[in-house]
C-alpha cells in the first residue's frame, strides 16, 4: 500500500504560472545536437564543446577573440555602397543595401580594424557572410585595399578573415576589378616583406577564392569550411564526373596542397601570435 495517492493524472499548470527560458540562454548545436548555454559556448570561442563544430560568426565576435581586451580601432567605418549600375532584380540594389544595413548594423560585408594581439601589433580585415551573403563588392575591396595601406604605412602585418559567396553580382564588372585590385595591393605588401595571413572560414568560394583568400605567406582555415571556387553541382556537370568525398573541405584543401595548416579557432590567438613571433627572428 503506498503512503500517497495522486487523485489527478498527470501535472497540471495554470498557464500563468508557466515560466518560459529566456530567449538566447541556451545554444543547440546543429552539428550534435547538444544543448549548451550561452556562456559556456563563448567561452569555447563559438564552438562546441562536445563535437568541436564552429559556429558561424561575424566580424565583431573575430575582433573580441583577436585584439587584446577586445581593444581595436575600425578603419573607415562609415564607408557603403553606391549603385553605379542602378540595378535591379527583385527589389533596386539600393534598398537592398539600405534593408541590410537596417537588420544587421553593418556598413558592408567587411570591417577592418588595428590594435594588440599578445602585445603585438596588427592590422585585421574580417567578413561578415550576414551582409549580402559576405559577397565582395566595390566597398569591400576598397577597405580591404585601405586596410593593407594601413599595413604599409605602420608596418604591421595583416590578417585577412575570409567569409563569402563571392563577387557581388549587383556590381558586375565593379566586383570583379576588386580581385585585381586586391591582389595588386597584397603585392606591395609582399615587396615589403610585411607577413600577410590569410584565414579561410566557412564557406569561402567563388571570385574572393580566386583572389586575395589564397594569396597568404600563410593561407590556414578553421576545421569543416567549405572552400572552393564553383559549387559541387557546377563542377560535377562540368567535368561529367562524380567527386570525391570532403571534396571542398578544410581538410581535402588541406591534403592537395592549398592550405599550410588547419587552426581550432580557440587556438588562433596563440597561434597567429607565435607563426608572427617566428616570422619576426
Amino acid at each position: 500500500m503506498s503512503w500517497f495517492t495522486r487523485k489527478d493524472k498527470g501535472i497540471q499548470t495554470p498557464t500563468e504560472f508557466k515560466r518560459e527560458a529566456p530567449d538566447g540562454l541556451w545554444y543547440q548545436c546543429p552539428s550534435c545536437k547538444k544543448a549548451l548555454h550561452t556562456r559556456e559556448h563563448r567561452l569555447f570561442a563559438f564552438t562546441c564543446s562536445s563535437c568541436n563544430y564552429h559556429e558561424k560568426i561575424g566580424s565583431q565576435e573575430y575582433f573580441e577573440l583577436l585584439f587584446d581586451q577586445s581593444r581595436y580601432t575600425e578603419l573607415d567605418p562609415m564607408l557603403s555602397s553606391g549603385d553605379p549600375l542602378n540595378f535591379t532584380d527583385t527589389k533596386k540594389y539600393t534598398d537592398r543595401v539600405k534593408a541590410t544595413e537596417h537588420k544587421t548594423g553593418l556598413k558592408d560585408a567587411v570591417r577592418a580594424a588595428y590594435g594588440d594581439m599578445n602585445g603585438m601589433p596588427i592590422t585585421i580585415a574580417a567578413m561578415d557572410f550576414s551582409f549580402i551573403g559576405g559577397s565582395m563588392g566595390s566597398v569591400v575591396g576598397e577597405k580591404i585595399s585601405r586596410a593593407i595601406d594601413h599595413s604599409l604605412k605602420t608596418g604591421t602585418p595583416f590578417l585577412m578573415i575570409s567569409r563569402s559567396g563571392g563577387a557581388r553580382m549587383m556590381e558586375a564588372g565593379f566586383s570583379l576589378m576588386q580581385m585585381a585590385k586586391t591582389s595588386a595591393r597584397l603585392a606591395l605588401l609582399a615587396e615589403a616583406k610585411i607577413p600577410y595571413i590569410s584565414l579561410l572560414t566557412d564557406p569561402t568560394t567563388g571570385g574572393v577564392t580566386a583572389s586575395f583568400a589564397m594569396l597568404g605567406d600563410f593561407n590556414i582555415a578553421e576545421p569543416g569550411a567549405l572552400i572552393g571556387f564553383a559549387g559541387p553541382r557546377v563542377i560535377k556537370e562540368t567535368i561529367g564526373k562524380d567527386l570525391p568525398k570532403g571534396f571542398q573541405s578544410a581538410d581535402f584543401v588541406l591534403d592537395h596542397g592549398f592550405l599550410d595548416f588547419i587552426v581550432d579557432r580557440k587556438d588562433m590567438k596563440d597561434k597567429l601570435s607565435a607563426l608572427l613571433g617566428m616570422l619576426k627572428k
